[in-house]
């Protein structure tokens, strides 16, 4: 892998934690399950 891949490999790899720490710290893992939860429940009939 030369410089130019391993930069931009860098340069993705910290975008890609950046957006993450972002969503975990504006509670999106907690919307996805509570989400999650509501359409299982109307798929068997009880919410």
């Amino acid at each position: 892998m030369n410089d130019k891949q391993r930069k931009i490999s860098s340069v993705l790899l910290g975008l890609f934690l950046l957006l993450w720490l972002i969503g975990i710290f504006l509670g999106e893992p907690t919307r996805v399950l509570e989400q999650a939860k509501s359409i299982c429940l109307e798929c068997i009939g009880i919410g």
